[in-house]
């Protein structure tokens, strides 16, 4: 754990205050306003008169997309950053974030929107997998190292979504109702720790809190993070969360996006001219984009990075060796009670599950980015010499049709007909937002068609289905066989970008005849910007499921071990709408316990972003949790079967046994209100609150080695734990410290007037105060030394933070499940 980790040096301040006031005296009002209006969908404009370049922003946070929304320019993907955090490495999300970094500069980009700070509150939430923890110290910390990295690399990270932007159920519109202590204690917490390390962007989020929304927030985006907590960078919308003029103007936001249409422009010069905003508050929103711009390079003479220590050795960073390094460390071993990992001695293998051949690598919305490729788990296991891979699909959870996965050619026509320019793409998919290809004249654009040759392997009843939002025809050989018009049923902008609709038709097509297909969409924009996202979807005439399933099953009882493979699908989790339940989609749950009774030898392999239930989990041999793994998944799990590598993750969440068990669930606001009335007690302190058992508890994970613990001793807030590597192969293990009332009361009630357990306020029966991760051969023993920070030891009360003084039990834990050693200290 690092105090000040985003790299700021002396290089990132090149001009100095006196310098930047000398720029912002030198602006008019209406270049001002501009600079703090986006200027297109990515950026802030340039203002060439003061050295000022276009400031662009790009989304992650495994990646950097770019401007463009299309895989002309891939990106790097790594691990979703649940992912990351289940490392419970710092130093390697720090490496995580020079990579983002680089890739940044590659692309032109100054700001990075990333990293997510919001909290697990719900295992529902839709973007849940875009998050790092339940735990807000835990959060803090990864999200702390993930900037520090980002920015030692010169560019901007931007902490997001400020704040209690838990869920996606009308995001727009949801009133979170929080108390005060509940905000500072655990949702307001990640931020402030990403403020005292130097963040040097944070985006206010569409919700509103307890009655305001955030980009009008005065009391918390310039009482909170401006004055008190110091925070000197900028505030940016999330996109099209401005509303009003002045309220925002006024309120702390400092940057609206995207534009030019949005409600600042011309009617925030209005409200200056008329007095209703003063002419200073703009200037302090310029003053923040230009200290930005300095720092990440965008104003003045730009800085080579040889010369800039703000910026890493000129060595490149291998993205695709980080990416397999980062997907195996975030590996969570669940359960393994038979032994049966790391694979030894395995001749055949039988890999089954739609995700083994078509890996979800990511997310849904807009943490998705295009990598040059996707590592399949079977394309990496079929690469391993002497095993014999027998593949089955077994059951198909997608509900969307795939792309076509021909050449096809996208053709630009105007209002007559008449194509104004043509492109082609790998596959029937189009996806061109805010930006059109240069050789398009925008005015005249009317409508995109896509057209390409589907010669069918098989006769039958073929699937072809558009996805996309807007009025669409399909045509097969010149004739049309679709006209709809698509509309999903949700006013969520950005749902109608990542989550369009589908229309389907069943056509008969015989072997080896090809037909000419074609889909052409009437052009539509988003806040004037054009909006052009839409695909053809194909699929064979569809198998039998009972085939699919017995299948499995033969393969299964073929092999000397079966690998299933299970996951969500891109409209279970997304950005722009909550999970509804935490079941795995489709039959893939009847598939693990079929292929688990044909084969004893069953591993399960999670490829999901948060948690789902398991009703099998004591009929398989093990289970091992994948996350959403980035682009290189599929070799890093082939190294994790084997012991190339040890599965290195422990949960950063807490996992259910059922969706009912957990303390906290609904993610849908009633009339319009969203009540935060569980307080602290979100993730494995409602557990502990409520007595309940989970199937695996926060901090929860093994490896391919075991670890005694043999000592604590605590010294003032100084921990010391030894730790020894009593196995037989080199491991690592995250040593986890916990902090508790050292109280004869429950912790479940308030205790006398002055100890710890109670302080006059309920707190949790445990909390996380610190961890480290180490390293060790066999027989080696490690000392791990730790600092408890001041705030384990505080609540927040109406008079501020409060240390609350008396006797703790520190408890040295592998998970809050595995507790090894405690000790007692006292403040």
């Amino acid at each position: 754990m690092i105090a000040n980790p985003t790299g700021r040096s002396a290089d990132c301040d090149r001009l100095s205050p006196m310098d930047l006031e000398r720029l912002i005296k030198g602006l008019d009002l209406a270049t001002k306003i501009s600079l703090v209006t986006g200027a297109d969908m990515w950026s802030l404009p340039a203002a060439p008169e003061i050295g000022l370049r276009r400031l662009v922003m790009s989304d992650g946070p495994i990646g950097v997309r770019g401007e463009q929304w299309d895989p002309g320019d891939p990106s790097i993907a790594l691990p979703s950053p649940t992912a990351l955090a289940a490392t419970w490495d710092t130093a390697l999300v720090r490496r995580a974030g020079l990579l983002l970094a680089q890739e940044a500069r590659r692309k032109g980009v100054h700001m990075l929107l990333a990293p997510t700070l919001n909290l697990h509150r719900s295992p529902l939430g839709g973007r849940h997998f875009e998050c790092f923890s339940e735990d807000p110290f835990l959060t803090g910390e990864i999200g702390a190292a993930y900037a520090g990295g980002v920015q030692a690399g010169g560019v901007a990270a931007t902490a997001k979504h400020f704040v209690a932007n838990d869920s996606e159920t009308d995001r727009f519109t949801a009133d979170i109702r929080a108390d005060e202590r509940t905000l500072r204690e655990l949702y307001l917490a990640p931020f402030e720790r990403l403020a005292a390390a130097g963040v040097w962007a944070v985006m206010a989020a569409y919700n509103s809190v307890n009655g305001t929304t955030m980009t009008e927030h005065s009391a918390l985006l310039n009482d909170v993070l401006k004055d008190e907590w110091g925070f000197d960078g900028l505030v940016v919308s999330d996109w099209t969360a401005t509303r009003d003029t002045e309220r925002s103007a006024l309120g702390g936001l400092d940057a609206a996006m995207p534009g030019p249409r949005n409600p600042w422009g011309d009617r925030l010069a209005e409200a200056v001219r008329d007095g209703r905003v003063p002419e200073e508050v703009v200037d302090d929103k310029v003053r923040r984009v230009l200290r930005l711009a300095q720092r990440a390079g965008a104003l003045g003479e730009p800085v080579p990075p040889a010369v800039s220590s703000a910026v890493p050795p000129a060595r490149p960073i291998d993205g695709r060796v980080l990416a397999r390094e980062a997907a195996a460390r975030s590996f969570v071993l669940l359960a393994d009670e038979r032994g049966l990992l790391p694979l030894a001695g395995v001749r055949s293998l039988a890999l089954v599950g739609s995700a083994a051949a078509d890996a979800k690598a990511m997310g849904g919305g807009s943490a998705q980015v295009f990598p040059a490729h996707v590592v399949s788990p079977l394309e990496a296991l079929s690469r391993r010499e002497g095993l014999d891979i027998r593949y089955a699909l077994g059951a198909d959870p997608r509900v969307r049709l795939a792309p076509l996965a021909v050449p096809t050619t996208a053709r630009f026509l105007d209002a007559g007909g008449d194509v104004l320019a043509e492109h082609p793409l790998p596959a029937a998919q189009a996806h061109w937002v805010a930006a059109l290809p240069p050789d398009v004249d925008a005015a005249a654009l009317a409508a995109v068609e896509l057209r390409a040759t589907l010669t069918p392997a098989v006769s039958g009843g073929h699937e072809l289905g558009v996805t996309g939002t807007g009025a669409f025809a399909l045509s097969v050989d010149g004739h049309t066989v679709l006209e709809k018009s698509i509309y999903p049923d949700t006013s969520d902008l950005a749902s109608l970008l990542l989550a369009p609709g589908e229309r389907r038709i069943v056509v008969e097509l015989t072997a080896g005849v090809p037909v000419e297909l074609a889909v052409r969409h009437t052009t539509g924009a988003f806040h004037g910007l054009p909006r052009i996202a839409f695909s053809l979807g194909h699929a064979d005439p569809p198998p039998d499921e009972e085939a699919l399933l017995a299948e499995a099953e033969r393969v299964a009882a073929s092999a000397d071990v079966a690998v299933v493979v299970v996951s969500t699908t891109m409209e279970v989790e997304s950005e722009g709408f909550d999970r509804q339940n935490l079941a795995l989609p489709g039959r893939q749950d009847e598939l693990v316990t079929r292929v688990a009774a044909a084969n004893p030898r069953t591993i399960v392999v999670l490829n999901t972003g948060s948690p789902v239930e398991m009703p099998w989990l004591d009929r398989v041999a093990a289970v091992l949790l994948t996350w959403f793994p980035g682009q290189e998944g599929g070799d890093a799990l082939a190294d994790v079967l084997f012991g190339d590598a040890e599965p290195g993750g422990r949960l950063p969440t807490t996992w259910p046994v059922t969706a009912a068990d957990c303390p906290v669930l609904d993610v849908t606001p009633a009339d319009g209100a969203l009540s935060y009335d569980e307080g602290v007690f979100i993730g494995y302190r409602g557990w502990e609150r409520l007595g309940r058992t989970p199937a695996f508890w926060f901090g929860h994970g093994l490896g391919y080695t075991t670890w005694s613990y043999d000592e604590i001793a605590a010294e003032g807030r100084t921990v010391t734990v030894a730790v020894t590597n009593t196995g037989a192969r080199p491991g690592r293990e995250v040593v986890q410290l916990y902090l508790s009332p050292d109280s004869p009361d429950s912790p479940d009630s308030p205790a006398s007037p002055g100890s710890p357990g109670s302080a006059g306020v309920e707190r949790p029966a445990r909390w996380l105060a610190a961890f480290d991760t180490v390293d060790a051969g066999p027989g080696q023993t490690v000392l791990v030394t730790l600092v408890l920070p001041e705030r384990a030891f505080q609540i927040w009360t109406d008079d501020g933070w409060r240390t609350v003084p008396g006797a703790y039990r520190v408890h040295a834990a592998r998970g809050l499940g595995d507790e090894r050693l405690t000790a007692s200290l006292t403040v």
